[in-house]
């Protein structure tokens, strides 16, 4: 389930943020890295609603920086254009 719009789909069609035991955030291109994990649409929409609402940051439990939020945009963009 998607963290900012809430709509119920299969995994891999989400994209996977994972917090790891440093507290680095990040893509999970596997869906296998292991941390605290949180699921978005690959719509930079679902990444900006999630986080002005704040839901990744609580999903993940720790605060999300600019370059954070820059690295996982830069990743949805990246799969909107490849497909």
């Amino acid at each position: 389930m998607c963290v900012a719009c809430r709509q119920g789909k299969p995994k891999k069609e989400l994209i996977r943020i994972v917090r790891n035991k440093e507290g680095s955030v990040g893509v999970d291109l596997t869906g296998k890295a292991q941390g605290r994990g949180a699921y978005l649409c690959p719509s930079v929409q679902c990444l900006e609603k999630a986080i002005k609402s704040r839901a990744l940051q609580r999903a993940l439990e720790c605060e999300l920086t600019e370059e954070m939020a820059s690295e996982i945009k830069r990743v949805i963009l990246r799969r909107e254009i490849t497909g």
